[in-house]
């Protein structure tokens, strides 16, 4: 089997962004992203839509949305919801995102892509971003969700690090080196944002803005913080979240780019 579907049959990726404060974080900052790029007469699709969580919070702020997910699960959920709002302007789909022969050239106003570039290794990652560009409209906006080696593995030795060890020159290795998780290194890649910025402009897209969206900081203390400290720690990630030179130190990122 799909390693990805693999690991995603045995997780609930319909209640991610309703879970601990500190795993919402990533689709609050993702959104007030997103806000700045999405108008009602925008045509987008997401690649990697999961069981459409951004599909829902488009559905009233853009003129089309197609999401296309590479696993059975995700879309079946995503449909039931799509049906059960009767939301006539979304739709969704199974598909991958390294070739998308059924979608024509220059459809779309706005690609998402907030999933494949977690679980693909370069190689692959570049056909994806052949295809994103291959499926925008000249001018058109491109957003490439990211893993941070270093945000990401920052996140574990402050979290974790009692009881996995971190830092260790193995782990090391596997994420600085050779770009993967150490525990699920056929599930999740990871790069660091000046290597996607060189991806992507070698393929003859131009950076518009490349940014973090949850800040690394151990997601237990975030969960223990009381409102006022929350209200400080939001204050700090507003300030990274403006600045470019943070990017680097967040979990996950995303660039974007335009045609």
């Amino acid at each position: 089997m799909n390693p990805i579907i693999s690991n995603y049959s045995g997780f609930d990726e319909n209640q991610r962004a309703f879970g601990s404060r500190a795993e919402q974080i990533e689709f609050i900052y993702t959104k007030r992203l997103l806000n700045k790029y999405i108008a009602p007469n925008k045509t987008i699709i997401e690649l990697g839509c999961g069981t459409g969580y951004y599909g829902l919070y488009l559905s009233n702020r853009c003129k089309s949305y197609h999401g296309i997910d590479v696993v059975p699960k995700h879309i079946e959920q995503f449909q039931f919801k799509i049906n059960e709002q009767d939301l006539r302007n979304v739709s969704a789909s199974l598909g991958n995102a390294t070739h998308l022969p059924e979608i024509k050239d220059d459809t779309y106003d706005v690609v998402l892509v907030f999933g494949p570039m977690y679980h693909l290794p370069h190689r692959e990652r570049q056909k994806v971003i052949v295809e994103s560009k291959r499926i925008c409209k000249d001018g058109g906006i491109i957003m490439f969700a990211y893993i941070n080696k270093i945000g990401a593995y920052l996140r574990a030795c402050i979290d974790e690090n009692m009881k996995s060890g971190y830092p260790n020159a193995k782990t090391n290795k596997a994420v600085l080196v050779d770009g993967v998780d150490d525990k699920l290194p056929e599930v999740f890649y990871f790069t660091m944002p000046e290597e996607i910025e060189h991806d992507i402009t070698q393929k003859g897209l131009s950076v518009v803005r490349n940014v973090g969206v949850d800040y690394t900081f151990s997601p237990t203390d975030i969960n223990k913080m009381n409102d006022e400290q929350y209200a400080a720690w939001t204050e700090i990630m507003d300030f990274m979240f403006d600045s470019a030179s943070c990017t680097g130190t967040s979990n996950h990122a995303v660039l974007v780019c335009r045609k």
